[in-house]
C-alpha cells in the first residue's frame, strides 16, 4: 500500500518539485496539497493521509500552528516540518507542537524519500544529537509551566527506563545506549517502547523535548 502524502507549502514550484520526486517512487502517492495551513486542515477532513510535508512560513494559517492542531487529533498523520537553516526556531516550535522531526528544504530528493518513509513507518527523521543541538540553543525558550505534572508522569518509568530515556535526550542511538548500559540493542529498544507508551509520546523526538522540558536534561546535554 502506497503512503499517502500531502504538500503544504505557500510555493507552488516548491509543491511541484517535490511532487515530481514523490510521484517516482513506486510506494508513494501525493494525494494532496495545500497553500497554506488552514487549506491543510481542510484537506484532512475529506482526505486520507500518513505523511504531511509541512512548510512553516505561509498565509493564514503558519505550519507550527497547523501542526498543532493537526497532532492533536485521534489518529493523526505523521507531519514533517520542513525548514531552512536560519529558521530553527521554527522547527523547534514545530518539534513542540507534535512534528515527528524537520528537514532542510534543500535536502537531497533520497534522503526526503528516507525521511518520508521513517516517519510513515513511526521513527523520527531527525538524529537525535540534531534534534539535541537545537533543542540547547531554544531550550531557554521553554514555558516553565506544566513542569511539575510532566515530572509526575516521568515518575511512572522505572530506574532502567529513566536512565535510558535521558541517554535518549542526551543524543545517543539505540546502539550507543546497548553499549553504554551493557545491553542487547533490542532490550535498549524495548526500553524506549516502553518510554513512549507510559508517557504517551509519538517519538523519540518528543522524548528529547520533555527531557528538556522538564529539566531532566538541560542545555549542553548534561542531564
Amino acid at each position: 500500500m502506497s503512503i499517502r502524502v500531502m504538500l503544504v507549502d505557500d510555493q507552488v514550484l516548491l509543491r511541484t518539485g517535490f511532487r515530481m520526486v514523490l510521484a517516482a517512487q513506486p510506494d508513494m502517492e501525493v494525494v494532496a496539497e495545500a497553500g497554506d495551513g488552514a487549506e491543510a486542515i481542510e484537506n484532512l477532513r475529506s482526505t486520507a493521509v500518513d505523511v504531511v510535508l509541512m512548510d512553516v512560513r505561509m498565509p493564514r494559517l503558519d505550519g507550527v500552528e497547523a501542526t498543532r492542531r493537526i497532532c492533536a487529533e485521534p489518529d493523526a498523520p505523521k507531519v514533517l516540518i520542513l525548514t531552512t537553516f536560519d529558521l530553527d526556531e521554527y522547527a523547534f516550535s514545530g518539534l513542540k507542537a507534535g512534528a515527528s522531526g524537520f528537514m532542510l528544504k534543500d535536502v537531497p530528493p533520497g534522503e526526503l524519500l528516507a525521511a518520508i518513509r521513517s516517519v510513515h513507518s513511526g521513527d523520527a527523521v531527525v538524529a537525535p544529537s540534531t534534534t539535541r543541538r537545537l533543542l540547547d540553543r531554544f531550550s531557554p525558550l521553554l514555558p516553565s509551566s506544566g513542569k511539575e505534572p510532566r515530572h509526575k508522569e516521568i515518575e511512572k518509568l522505572t530506574e532502567r527506563e529513566r536512565e535510558v530515556m535521558l541517554l535518549v535526550a542526551q543524543g545517543l542511538s539505540n546502539g550507543e545506549i546497548a553499549a553504554r548500559l551493557v545491553l542487547s540493542e533490542a532490550t535498549v529498544k524495548t526500553h524506549v517502547g516502553r518510554i513512549l507508551t507510559k508517557l504517551g509520546l509519538r517519538d523519540r523526538v518528543q522524548v528529547v523535548v520533555l527531557a528538556y522540558e522538564t529539566g531532566l536534561v538541560r542545555a549542553g546535554g548534561a542531564g
